[in-house]
Formats: C-alpha cells, structure tokens, sequence
C-alpha cells in the first residue's frame, strides 16, 4: 500500500516523504539480527561492537517514528506515548536482570532510577536549554505545566530515594513489606493523577506556547502511516533495550577493570534507554519547540518513578528478595540541588543559554562524582 504523503520535522527544516526512508525500519531489523547472532553464537566482542553500532542506528530510527506519531496524535499525547513506552521497556529490563541476580541487583532499580532522574533533569534539559538558547536566545513554555511536573517529582523522588533511609531505621535504606506496598501504590497513583492533569484537566498546561508550535502547520501522517510507525517504534524500543542489555556484561567487565562503582552500571543502562528521549528533546529544542522537550524530559522522569517503583517493589515482594531504595548522602545532596535548581531555573516560563550551563555542570558533578566516589 503505498503511503500518503506526509510533512515531519527533522531539526526544525521541513521534509516531505512518500513513505518512511529505508533506514527507519533497516536499523530495527539489523537490531534484531544482531540480537539473534548473540543469542546463536559466543563471540561477545564481536556482538558487542555490532550490538553498539546497531543501538545507535536503532535510537534515530525510534525517535522518527515517535515523531510521526507526535504529530499525528498532537501534544502532549506524543510525548506521553514515547515516554511510556521507554519507561515501560526500562522496569522490564531491570526486572529481568533482578530476576538473574536478585541478590546482587538489590540497589539496581535505585540507582538506575537516579541515573535516570539525574540523566534526564540535568542532562537532557541542560543540553536543551543550552543549544535552544544558542539558537534562539530565549525560549519560552508553560510554566504551569513545568511547575505542576516538578511538584510530582520533588514527591515521588523524597519518597522513593529518601524516605527509605528513615522510615525503618534497622533496614537501613530500605522500606519493609508493608511500607514497600504503600510506597509503591502512592507512585502509582501520583503518577496517574499527573497523567490525567496532562491529558484531560489541564491540558492547555502542556501545550506550546503560541508562536512555537511550527509543526500545527503541516498536514498530519496517514492512518496507515501512523500505524507503521507506531509498530516499528515498540520494535526499535524494544530492540534498543535487547541491546543494552545485551551489551551490560561488556559493561561490567570494563567498570570491574576500571575499578569505579559498579552504580555506573545503573548510569550507562539509563543512558542507553534515554538515548531516543534525549535525541527527540534536543531536536524539538532546536525547532524552538521547548514545551516539547520539557514535556519528553519531565514527563520521562516522572514515568521512570511512577510506574518502576511499584512494578520492582512487586516483584521484590514475590520472590522474597531486598530492595534497596535509599540514597547515600551525597546522592541525597545531588538529588535536592536538582530539584532547588528546577524550580528556579524552570519558574520564569523563560529560559536562556545560562539556566543550561548550570543544569549541565551539576550533571558533571554528578558523572564525577559516581566515578571517582
């Protein structure tokens, strides 16, 4: 069948195409290749070099199809869609790994729940607002919506990560059973309730701003289009987290040389899944479309907490294994800076190159600190 013309936006410019270029369903494939040659053969260097040229190919690939898929569907509910789904293949990759090792992953989930928080508030947003003030001076987006995402995640956050190191002082940094239930189910519900308000109640929150939204101009995707592209993006996003997973034991090997922290490990899995968030939010930030990329950042964040928390609390309730939650003190300090400097960088509805200065130097503190305890 062939597809209807459609416009999307590749860094701001304008390009219509009569279907989807090759490379957006060649790299899904060859994802998959390479995940059945590991599967097949023992040669681990090799499937771990082919393994990361295919991630990287698969993760432009996903951020295309999201694309297709945003603006059929309009926002916020593309960006809900792309974060969802990362967020839903990233609990079933650390649930995965728990089930292997449940006794040596016990501080997994937090720390790639952190590296996530960490990756995507300081990262991702910093590197938005430095090259979208680059390109355009001043940016501007909802403070309402921003204000509103930063609250559930100051909540979730000092429940999950810091909480934990208090409530039962004879489990260090971990909630017993019945504290564990309830901390899961009022993430859960902190998390919805922040979906409703983004979807339905308060929608308008997380629209762009007037002016900003260069792609209302173009005629949206196809059905058929959007279908297409809604299928390969779950396989390009699952084949992303088949890779990284498949590329973790390499990863471990080359920390255990390294001799830093194996918390790294949480650090280089976030990255590698949050690698089409982060792409699709510096794309839309360069398109000066910054409510998009605050929507995909704060919006992935919260997902990460909301809904890993309560399915790795489950699944450390069912086999009967520890799960650890609880921050150190440095993390502690690095998490709250994150949070203080959130609301004062994102509370003007304004934005220039220096508020993405300060977001990514403490993402540097962060990175040094996590190497070089």
């Amino acid at each position: 069948m062939t597809l209807v013309h459609y416009e999307i936006q590749i860094w701001g410019i304008g390009m219509v195409a009569a279907r989807p270029p090759w490379w957006t369903w060649a790299w899904p494939a060859s994802a998959w290749l390479v995940l059945l040659i590991g599967f097949l053969l023992s040669a681990k260097g090799l499937v771990a070099a082919l393994a990361g040229v295919a991630l990287l190919g698969t993760v432009f690939a996903a951020v295309y199809h999201a694309e297709i898929i945003a603006h059929r569907v309009g926002e916020p509910f593309g960006t809900l869609i792309l974060a969802l789904a990362v967020t839903v293949i990233e609990t079933a990759l650390i649930v995965s790994v728990m089930l292997a090792a449940p006794a040596e992953k016990a501080g997994l989930a937090r720390d790639t729940v952190f590296a996530a928080v960490m990756i995507v508030c300081n990262g991702i947003v910093g590197i938005c607002l430095l090259w979208g003030g680059a390109h355009h001076r001043e940016q501007g987006f909802q403070l309402q919506g921003a204000s509103a995402a930063l609250a559930v995640l100051a909540a979730l956050t000092s429940m999950t990560m810091i909480l934990p190191n208090y409530a039962a002082a004879e489990l260090g940094s971990r909630y017993n059973t019945p504290q564990l239930v309830f901390a899961g189910v009022v993430s859960l519900v902190l998390y919805c309730s922040f979906v409703f308000v983004q979807t339905v109640r308060h929608r308008d929150y997380f629209l762009p701003i007037a002016g900003e939204d260069e792609e209302s101009h173009a005629p949206p995707p196809s059905n058929g289009a959007t279908v297409l592209s809604v299928g390969l993006l779950l396989v390009s996003l699952v084949a992303i987290v088949g890779l990284a997973k498949t590329l973790t034991p390499t990863v471990e090997l080359a920390i255990a040389y390294l001799g830093v922290p194996k918390a790294v490990v949480g650090i280089i899995i976030a990255a590698l899944v949050l690698l089409p968030e982060g792409l699709a939010a510096l794309k839309a930030a360069t398109a000066n479309r910054l409510q998009t990329s605050l929507n995909l950042a704060l919006g992935s964040a919260l997902a990460t907490i909301g809904l890993t928390i309560p399915a790795v609390a489950a699944v450390s309730i069912a086999i009967g294994q520890p799960l650890e939650l609880g921050l150190g003190g440095k993390d502690q300090t690095l998490l709250a800076l994150t949070l203080f400097l959130g609301v004062i960088t994102l509370g003007t509805g304004r934005t220039t190159v220096l508020q993405g200065v300060i977001h990514l130097v403490i993402f540097a503190v962060f990175l040094f600190f996590a190497v070089v305890p």
